[in-house]
């Protein structure tokens, strides 16, 4: 159980850092990667709602094996993005920084499904 506190700790904290700060940067996005975000609603929706599974990631980290069946859904959260960037970026369509930040999500994915494995066996142990 301490490893999926520590984990999922850590996969909110990082998120709050990387996502947070994209609510003031939306002109700046446009000039350092054209073309410009032309509907900035669906760009605010999705930082939001990135936003919002950071905090759902905090709140699993507070007890991790009441909140188990929730870590199924956070890694449905990150493999998707994963997988877009890999398919993406081996057809040309986004830079190395994209993929990174996919590699990154696909990292904490798979560090979900072990804290899930590892929750079951601590659950069972208590």
């Amino acid at each position: 159980m301490r490893f999926a506190k520590i984990v999922f700790r850590i996969a909110g904290i990082w998120g709050v850092l990387i996502i947070a700060p994209l609510y003031f940067i939306f002109d700046t996005i446009g000039r350092r990667d054209p073309p410009p975000i032309t509907h900035p609603g669906f760009f605010y929706g999705f930082v939001g709602l990135a936003l919002a599974w950071q905090f759902a990631f905090l709140f699993i980290a507070t007890d991790p094996v009441r909140y188990r069946l929730l870590m199924l859904a956070a890694m449905l959260e990150k493999f998707p993005f994963t997988l877009a960037c890999l398919l993406l970026y081996a057809a040309g369509s986004v830079p190395e920084s994209v993929l990174v930040a996919g590699l990154i999500d696909g990292v904490f994915g798979v560090l979900f499904s072990i804290a899930y494995i590892m929750t079951d066996e601590s659950a069972e142990a208590e």
